[in-house]
Formats: structure tokens, C-alpha cells, sequence
């Protein structure tokens, strides 16, 4: 394994940042936004399924249990 020149990696690691093309703040903040509104449609989502699912179980334990 060849040993790194400290200088050169610095070097290299700074022209691959240079490269990135960072987002906007607007960008950021639509996108933060975007992903609590989609956390929120989740969260609904399953607890609507968890309580159909409860209610459905209870009913058929109901009947069959007495």
C-alpha cells in the first residue's frame, strides 16, 4: 500500500469540494419542508391502517370468543 502525500490528498479533497454544487437555502428549506409534510402522511397513513387493523381483530375476536 503506496503511503499518501498529506499535501496532495488536501489538495485533491479540495478540487472534489470545489465540484459539489451545494443547494440553495430556499432548496433547503423546501425540501426540509417537504419531507416533514411526507413524515406527517406517513404517521396518518399507518395509524389509520393500525386502527382498521385493531378494530377489524377485535370484531372477529368478539364473535368467535363469545
Amino acid at each position: 500500500m503506496a503511503i499518501a502525500n498529506p499535501a496532495k490528498f488536501i489538495q485533491e479533497v479540495r478540487a472534489e469540494i470545489a465540484k459539489v454544487v451545494w443547494p440553495t437555502r430556499r432548496e433547503v428549506i423546501l425540501t426540509t419542508i417537504m419531507v416533514f409534510i411526507m413524515a406527517a402522511v406517513t404517521a396518518v397513513f399507518f395509524s389509520l391502517v393500525d386502527l382498521l387493523i385493531r378494530n377489524g381483530l377485535t370484531g372477529v375476536l368478539n364473535y368467535f370468543g363469545g
